[in-house]
């Protein structure tokens, strides 16, 4: 019986500790980050984001041309067509600098992601 218990009160422990921990992981996996391609040009270019949380950038390719969202640093390409968007999903990153680049104009569609 004592065992039963014990089992109950760790099962209900489990139980609080994730309804408290859900919210703050559906928070930092739903972080999402608005970019523009305009004139073969990433706005912003530089961006900020918490170290260690998945997060997502929301890319808006105002451009009449398709680019590629490129980056070996992020692990991550993807085809925007021209006056499209597009969600590009981040996995969580230690601290650092990571570029990017539009892979058909990389010549200026450049950027960087920022984990701090």
């Amino acid at each position: 019986m004592k065992l039963s218990k014990s089992r109950s009160a760790m099962l209900v422990l489990a139980s609080a500790i994730a309804l408290v921990a859900a919210p703050a992981m559906a928070a930092s996996a739903n972080h999402i980050v608005d970019v523009t391609l305009k004139d073969h040009k990433f706005s912003p270019d530089k961006i900020e984001v918490p170290a260690g949380k998945p997060f997502k950038i929301r890319l808006k390719n105002v451009d009449k041309s398709a680019d590629e969202f490129d980056s070996d640093d992020l692990r991550v390409e993807k085809v925007v067509g021209g006056g499209k968007t597009s969600i590009i999903r981040v996995q969580a990153l230690k601290p650092g600098t990571y570029k990017f680049m539009g892979e058909y104009h990389s010549a200026t569609a450049r950027g960087v992601v920022i984990a701090k």
